[in-house]
């Protein structure tokens, strides 16, 4: 056991943690004001439920050793954790007894349990303003369980590392995601589009623009989720090293380089740059990088960055052309920001980093490009489908979309019986209630995040 990368280890999990309630404030202020308790709360559920259920299976079915053709880790090999539990004692400084590579196991348990936190949270953003909040968390629950769990196994599961054989992704197939790409992004954003589908488009969705009521909290969220990032890729690397530096420095240059991209993109289309382009073009930058921050230059990270920007930005714009309400961008930004992150891998990586690997770019041919389409394929395909199943049937059973009339009065009072903003006791008893403005929001326009 390394006791410096232990503690960086440990340390990443808590930046990672903290990038979850990070995305309830980006996701919180851009949803109306009638909404954003809602939207922070399936955040926080996500945080609580997932918790739970990692430690009793789902690092066992993401690391325990392979039941079939690399597609699932044994789901009892490790239940409860008991296992991993031991130390030498106080006399040798209690160093863990079992470990993966340099440090203990319970610290890679609590590394990848926020990985496996953040992606359930993410699909979040997709169905705002419109589903219920009970129904959302046996969806967590479930999802978890039968897609994110599996696919943690193929792309993070490496032979000999917590158990003697891993998933196909990271050993048959040796696509490169180092930090997340497919398992986190290209999982949440497929799991998105199909959830954003099943539970049908907001009431008034193309015909009354939808504002984000408070930007700055937009803002905060971004840098928080920046912030936190550099325990989601830096920390992949398991140790306080070279590699980890280098990660950092991609990481840095390439969410730099999107937010200069998203903002020239709106600048040259609309005429303006927004804080809220900025902050998305953040999240479009740190996702494009996540599974490429090994194997990329940094110059390589910077032509990824800034087409991260441009593409995302034009995508967001896809779900008003072909008609699905995905309400916060997250196919734009996580599951078009995965795809061409996967790819670019094969077209910019590098032997001269500590993937070893060349793409396209760099004379390696299509070898590495080809792997990496294959993975994001699959990730894609499986996590759509098994997310259309789920959705369809808590829908059709117990309802997962709230009333028209708590959806037009306000989500948060209907589903949690609060208000995030008082402006009756603002105004001294003379203000206009939350309810009444949600109702006035209903025959008014209101601007638009477009």
């Amino acid at each position: 056991m390394d006791t410096g990368d232990t503690a960086w280890v440990l340390t990443s999990a808590a930046l990672v943690l903290l990038m979850t309630p990070g995305l309830a404030l980006f996701y919180g202020g851009m949803v109306r004001a009638k909404s954003v308790l809602n939207m922070m709360m399936m955040s926080f559920g996500a945080l609580a439920l997932i918790s739970v259920l990692w430690v009793l299976y789902g690092y066992s079915m993401a690391f325990g050793n392979d039941i079939g053709a690399g597609l699932l880790g044994n789901p009892f090999e490790f239940f409860g954790l008991s296992g991993l539990l031991g130390t030498e004692g106080i006399d040798n400084g209690f160093a863990a007894t079992s470990l993966v590579f340099t440090v203990p196991s319970m610290a890679f348990v609590a590394f990848q349990a926020v990985f496996a936190i953040i992606t359930v949270a993410l699909i979040s953003g997709a169905i705002a303003d419109r589903a219920r909040f009970g129904p959302w968390m046996i969806f967590a629950g479930v999802w978890a369980t039968v897609v994110y769990f599996p696919v943690a196994h193929w792309v993070f599961a490496f032979d000999g590392a917590e158990s003697e054989t891993g998933g196909w992704i990271a050993n048959t197939l040796l696509a490169i995601d180092f930090a997340g790409g497919t398992a986190v992004h290209i999982n949440a954003g497929a799991a998105g589009l199909a959830l954003a589908l099943v539970l049908g488009k907001r009431r008034g969705f193309g015909r009354e623009p939808m504002r984000p009521h408070n930007l700055p909290l937009v803002m905060i969220g971004a840098g928080l989720l920046w912030f936190g990032w550099f325990g989601f890729n830096a920390g992949s690397a398991l140790s306080a090293n070279g590699q980890a530096a280098e990660v950092f420095v991609t990481t840095i240059v390439a969410t730099a380089a999107a937010t200069l991209g998203w903002l020239a993109t709106e600048k040259i289309r609309d005429g303006h740059a927004t804080s809220l382009g900025a902050a998305s073009g953040v999240v479009a930058g740190l996702v494009a990088i996540t599974p490429a921050c090994s194997s990329v230059t940094p110059v390589g990270a910077i032509f990824i960055g800034l087409l991260a920007g441009v593409l995302c930005a034009l995508a967001v714009g896809l779900k008003y052309k072909l008609g699905y309400d995905d309400s916060l961008d997250v196919v734009g930004v996580h599951l078009v920001g995965g795809l061409w992150g996967t790819l670019a891998v094969g077209l910019f990586a590098s032997a001269a980093t500590t993937a070893g690997v060349d793409g396209l770019f760099y004379g390696g041919g299509v070898d590495q490009l080809w792997k990496q389409a294959v993975g994001a394929l699959a990730v894609l395909v499986y996590s759509f489908v098994l997310t259309m199943v789920i959705g369809i049937a808590i829908q059709k059973t117990i309802g997962f979309r709230v009333t028209d009339e708590a959806e037009i009065a306000g989500i948060d009072n209907g589903e949690h019986a609060e208000t995030a903003y008082d402006f009756a006791s603002l105004g001294g008893g003379s203000g206009t209630s939350l309810v009444g403005q949600a109702h006035a929001e209903a025959r008014n326009t209101e601007g638009s995040r477009v």
